[in-house]
């Protein structure tokens, strides 16, 4: 198996090893990039080596020879001996995040194996050769390699003298050929929900995880992590405490709609289309993103950070507020074992720098373009001021942002879903409001209103809401987070220096 996929901005432009979050942003769906966190560690492979563009190893699996793995960073390209379909599979995705982690993970220097270099030869020369002069001056078709794999580069142009430009009608065809396979999972999906609705909700408490477990295995296969994420909810539910026949019909309803929606992608508006495509799996690669998007400079504050651990992988989610749009942004990373993510940006500091969206009727993830020259101001983190910023004096540190009232908070969450019916949460800063714990559960009230905003019950059992309680002192206090229909969940609050109220937590719960 080999062949190529997405290209990721600014990758290995001098020849300096990758970070984990642009080996990850090559996978093709969630279960390849936790799959591929679980084999970056040394104890799978053997023999493995970085030489110029090329990063090869083996790796032991459930057979008697381990699978022989290699990577053309040009591109990218990858061969892997395995039977998956997947690409690049998790072998190349867990070779690559060793190769990350740096030299005691993937020695550099050496020559390639003769598996390796004749692999590897044989795309210089196909780089080299016909390809080369194709008469649209693109890249030609990759063929069939004498061991039946196929061979290709990724969507956007390689780096380096020696890598051949992606073929957009090959990107188009590959593109093409992994919404039929959303769509057959999108169908087999809703056959699933017509049997549990056919034998009644109580049918899903007895039938345990068995059932849904091959239904995500089958989302899997289809390459759409999204729908998997969605059955992994459903089963979740049943036996979950009181109402759950309730939230179980709710979330059938929520994944029968995201299946249509995407089977019938040609009837829904522009923006409602991406948000449909992005919440079944399917994303801008950030080369692209960045490339054809409008970017949009702020001053930015970074309002909060809450990392959550996924298996052997860390996805870091960072929320930002433009000084002079109020627009919300939040930045999504992954780390690896070993490999630590994008330097974190601390809560309270204030960079100018371009954001770019990625599309979707209710944009709120974003890309960093271009920092600009003007100094960042606010706290440094861990006492460490980040590489290349000048460290700021007390005095010059942000004063508590601006927040708004519960009603406000719950527009703003209603608006946000009216436009994106999947929402989560949407992020947002309460203003003088105060924690009060309760036999019910906790509330942030509001003494101007007289309304209060339940926490979310899922935070119920974490420490740092007694510590929100003791910031207060029993007074106001201003808090951010993201209110959701479950309720609020407070991330930082100000003392009125900003203070963390989540670091790691794991990856889980239900609606």
């Amino acid at each position: 198996m080999s062949v190529g996929a997405r290209t990721v901005a600014d990758m290995n432009p001098q020849g300096e090893r990758w970070t984990a979050e642009q080996v990850l942003a090559l996978a093709p769906d969630a279960a390849s990039r936790k799959a591929g966190g679980k084999l970056a560690a040394a104890g799978s492979w053997s023999g493995a080596g970085a030489h110029g563009q090329a990063v090869w190893g083996l790796c032991s699996g459930s057979g008697s020879k381990p699978y022989q793995t290699v990577v053309d960073l040009n591109g990218p390209g990858y061969r892997c001996s395995c039977p998956s379909r997947k690409f690049p599979c998790k072998h190349a995705l867990g070779l690559l995040l060793l190769w990350a982690s740096g030299e005691r993970g993937v020695p550099g220097g050496g020559e390639p194996p003769e598996w390796a270099e004749q692999w590897l030869g044989g795309r210089r020369e196909r780089a080299a050769g016909p390809a080369a002069a194709a008469p649209d001056g693109g890249p030609g078709r990759g063929g069939a390699e004498e061991d039946g794999t196929r061979d290709g580069t990724g969507d956007g142009a390689g780096r380096g003298g020696s890598g051949a430009a992606a073929d957009p009608q090959a990107a188009r065809r590959r593109a093409e050929r992994r919404a039929q396979r959303i769509a057959a999972g999108a169908m087999e999906l809703e056959r699933r929900l017509a049997d549990l609705l056919r034998d009644g909700l109580a049918s899903a408490d007895r039938a345990g995880y068995g059932a849904w477990d091959e239904t995500a295995a089958r989302m899997v296969d289809a390459q759409a992590p999204g729908l998997e994420t969605r059955v992994r909810e459903l089963a979740a539910i049943p036996s979950s405490g009181p109402g759950w026949p309730a939230r179980l019909l709710e979330e059938c309803a929520l994944a029968h709609l995201l299946n249509q929606g995407f089977l019938h992608l040609d009837r829904l508006p522009e923006k409602l289309a991406a948000t449909t495509r992005t919440r079944v799996g399917l994303t801008t690669p950030v080369a692209e993103l960045l490339a054809t998007g409008e970017a949009v400079r702020d001053r930015w504050l970074v309002l909060g950070r809450q990392d959550t651990a996924d298996g052997r992988l860390t996805a870091r989610r960072t929320w930002l507020r433009g000084e002079r749009t109020h627009r919300m942004a939040l930045l999504l990373s992954f780390s690896a074992p070993g490999r630590p993510s994008e330097p974190a940006l601390p809560t309270g500091l204030v960079l100018d720098a371009d954001l770019t969206y990625y599309p979707a009727a209710r944009p709120l993830r974003a890309a960093i373009g271009a920092r600009h020259e003007e100094s960042p101001e606010g706290p440094s983190a861990m006492g460490a001021e980040p590489a290349g910023m000048p460290s700021v004096p007390e005095a010059e540190m942000l004063s508590v942002p601006e927040g708004c009232d519960v009603g406000t908070a719950l527009a703003a969450y209603g608006s946000a879903l009216g436009e994106d019916p999947w929402l989560e949460g949407w992020p947002v800063v309460l203003a003088e409001v105060v924690p009060i714990p309760g036999d019910d559960g906790w509330q942030l009230a509001d003494e101007r209103s007289g309304s209060a905003l339940p926490v979310d019950p899922r935070c119920a059992g974490r420490t740092d809401l007694w510590q929100l309680m003791a910031i207060s002192g029993g007074g106001p206090v201003t808090v951010f987070g993201e209110c959701g229909h479950r309720g609020f969940s407070p991330i930082t609050a100000w003392d009125p220096t900003p203070v963390s109220l989540i670091t790691t937590t794991a990856q889980g719960g239900t609606r």
